[in-house]
């Protein structure tokens, strides 16, 4: 398995970044301003993560998504403990990740030890041009989650 930062061509890997956030005009509004990683197994893509530094310590997943034939094997996961080590590397105190009240998200991001920080209520009306429907679900109201970036310990006296 291998992540790369992916430098030039970002349009290239839109068709799997329209799994994670399906209007194209938001994505490439933040495209540019974002470090793109793409997670490779086996030579074969399987994820992307589109990771954008707000302000001062804090970062933000734009867009996480992961082929559907790869999903649920650990994939999500991996990009998430990525961008936050990358982040943390970097000063980051807090990761942000924005994403519809679904039942498919919002276990994952907690799984992944994020909280919920807030929710924006009618978000999916106001900025995209179609419904938006997950898991059976039309998805109005932005979640937005937070997860505290801890400094790595280092190990104590007598480790």
């Amino acid at each position: 398995m291998e992540i790369r930062q992916i430098l030039e061509d970002k349009q290239a890997f839109l068709p799997l970044l329209l799994l994670g956030d399906e209007q194209e005009s938001l994505i490439r509004g933040y495209l540019g301003a974002s470090s793109l990683f793409a997670l490779y197994d086996g030579g074969a893509l399987r994820a992307v993560c589109a990771l954008a530094r707000e302000n001062q310590g804090i970062y933000e997943i734009k867009n996480l998504a992961v082929a559907p034939e790869a999903q649920q094997r650990g994939y999500g996961r991996r990009m998430v403990d990525f961008a936050a080590g990358y982040c943390r590397q970097r000063g980051g105190r807090r990761l942000l990740a924005g994403t519809g009240d679904s039942p498919l998200t919002v276990p994952f991001y907690t799984a992944c030890g994020f909280r919920e920080l807030r929710r924006e209520p009618g978000y999916f009306p106001a900025h995209y041009d179609h419904p938006i429907w997950e898991a059976g679900k039309l998805l109005t109201d932005l979640v937005v989650f937070a997860l505290d970036l801890a400094p790595p310990r280092s190990p104590g006296p007598g480790a």
